[in-house]
């Protein structure tokens, strides 16, 4: 069975991504988020959204996040 690139488990119905050329094999969408999701430069946590990027490529989970940088792009 394949396993889980972040968490070792042995799973029948992992499944595989792709991000930049790199591919890896998960159990579960948790898993996938945990490994390849950006961190917010702000607070830290997961963004799983369309995030706001600035121009020099740090990602923000929201608009609070990111309101005191200049510069933003809005990715949706």
């Amino acid at each position: 069975m394949p396993v889980c690139d972040t968490c070792g488990n042995d799973y029948d119905k992992a499944f595989k991504v792709t991000k930049a050329g790199k591919t890896m094999t998960f159990d579960s969408f948790e898993c996938a988020i945990t490994a390849m999701a950006p961190v917010c430069a702000h607070c830290g946590c997961r963004v799983i959204g369309h995030g706001v990027e600035e121009s020099g490529g740090k990602i923000f989970c929201c608009a609070h996040c990111a309101d005191h940088v200049k510069g933003l792009k809005d990715r949706a």
